[in-house]
């Protein structure tokens, strides 16, 4: 076997097969691809941003002003509680001195009862009753001022009788006291009735 392989008949030698391949292929966008860059903002998402953005601040505005509404109606809650809290105790306090009035009253009929002291067992049992009602209203919040031998005030008593006095010391000081003043928590509910002494210079012999 002389002939080698290349020189035989019956083999064809195989055909080369040249590929042309025209697509064309850029550097930059195997780079674009790979760093997978965010494309630039388009015109219309700009405009979506600002009026999300609007939409925001506005909203946010609306909570502020909800939030001011909110404080400024509690603080309304709260000043009606307390004028009505005041309003009740005003009211609580005008009821009590009209029944403090009556019983005032009462006390200043048993008093002229007992303007001549006796021994009688009527008169100790009017004093009994005068004492136990003095008693009641001074437990209601009363109290009696004490008008005789103080120096006469307006503001606690009407002076319906005056007595001459020659002494200077003793001008407008009350000598006696036919209806009673009394105080309810400080404030003069029912002003007395008293008689003042009232000097005159004597008059030269």
């Amino acid at each position: 076997m002389s002939d080698s392989v290349e020189n035989r008949p019956d083999e064809q030698p195989t055909p080369t097969v040249k590929v042309n391949d025209k697509r064309r292929f850029r550097e930059e966008d195997v780079e674009v691809e790979a760093g997978a860059q965010t494309p630039p903002a388009t015109p219309a998402a700009n405009t979506e941003v600002l009026k999300l953005s609007t939409e925001l601040e506005a909203a946010r505005k609306r909570i502020d002003e909800l939030a001011r509404g909110l404080q400024h109606s509690e603080s309304e809650r709260e000043a009606f509680k307390q004028r009505m809290t005041r309003e009740r105790d005003q009211l609580l306090e005008l009821e009590k001195g009209k029944v403090a009035v009556v019983l005032l009253e009462s006390i200043d009929d048993l008093e002229l009862c007992l303007g001549t002291p006796d021994d009688s067992a009527l008169y100790k049992g009017v004093k009994l009753i005068r004492d136990g009602l003095i008693k009641k209203a001074e437990e209601f919040g009363l109290e009696r001022v004490e008008l005789k031998g103080a120096a006469y005030d307006p503001n606690l008593a009407e002076a319906s009788d005056m007595e001459v006095t020659a002494v200077e010391a003793d001008d407008m000081k009350v000598v006696a006291v036919m209806k009673a003043a009394w105080r309810l928590k400080g404030r003069v509910l029912r002003p007395g009735r008293v008689k003042v002494l009232r000097y005159v210079k004597p008059a030269e012999a």
